[in-house]
């Protein structure tokens, strides 16, 4: 889903314009990042967490020549999803290996079959 999809389902939903809902839709964007960057974290209840951690230099090799090569420090933005969030996330999943025949009526993953497919 695309902003431009996110703005037009909302205004929709609440009967605002969609050049009132993306101005909206963008400050919070715009307030989110500013958060981070200023506090490094933001918490959304019954949504998650937005972090900045530091992701420390290290040493690597470029997979392509072999060459050892250093990377340096870099910041990076983490999300943890809030328990509502994950829990709908694993019910999909449950719901999907059930279609696909992994899981057995408890819930339990069947001995006999192969791992459900990942990515």
């Amino acid at each position: 889903m695309t902003k431009k999809e996110i703005v037009k389902t909302i205004s929709e939903e609440i009967g605002l314009t969609q050049l009132k809902t993306k101005e909206i839709v963008q400050k919070t964007f715009d307030a989110i990042v500013e958060t981070l960057v200023e506090d490094h974290r933001i918490e959304l209840r019954n949504f998650g967490v937005f972090e900045v951690k530091r992701r420390a230099a290290r040493k690597a090799r470029n997979p392509r020549t072999g060459d050892k090569v250093f990377v340096p420090e870099k910041f990076v933005v983490t999300f943890k999803p809030g328990k509502e969030m994950e829990e709908r996330v694993r019910e999909m999943e449950r719901q999907a290996a059930e279609q696909a025949g992994y899981a057995q009526p408890n819930g339990a993953p069947d001995a006999e079959s192969h791992s459900p497919p990942t990515g």
